[in-house]
């Protein structure tokens, strides 16, 4: 299970790298650049969460048989998860809403803070497995 973690984390840093470089050459020319550090907020937060789920999987070989601990860790990743696709997506998608070929309603800003809730209950869950652990 761990080693989906940190394929996991893997494919998200990569993801992380090409936004960043997306953002960097070909938003620069169309975005403004309020716009444009949006954007890189969404990357920065990506590509933290994702070298954490990289060393929270390294960190389960470890803990592999205490029960308590191996459940918060993997509760954790599950959360980090659920924080990159809610709080940095939201973020993709609020900063190029002037550019994409859909609207964006009022309902996506919220998500943003729900997918920061996500990423500190991740942290917190990680926090528990270690101190437990």
């Amino acid at each position: 299970m761990h080693r989906s973690i940190q394929i996991r984390g893997i494919v998200f840093a990569a993801i992380a790298v090409i936004l960043g470089a997306f953002g960097a050459h070909a938003l620069k020319a169309v975005l403004p650049l309020d716009r444009l550090q949006v954007f890189e907020t969404g990357v920065r937060y990506q590509i933290i969460h994702s070298i954490a789920l990289i060393v929270l999987s390294l960190n389960l070989t470890k803990y592999e048989d205490a029960t308590f601990a191996s459940k918060w860790m993997h509760r954790a990743a599950l959360f980090m998860t659920i924080g990159i696709v809610l709080f940095s997506g939201s973020l993709y998608i609020i900063s190029t809403s002037s550019i994409l070929p859909f609207s964006v309603g009022p309902w996506m800003g919220p998500i943003t803070p729900i997918g920061g809730l996500f990423f500190i209950i991740g942290w917190t869950s990680w926090g528990m497995a270690s101190y437990r652990g």
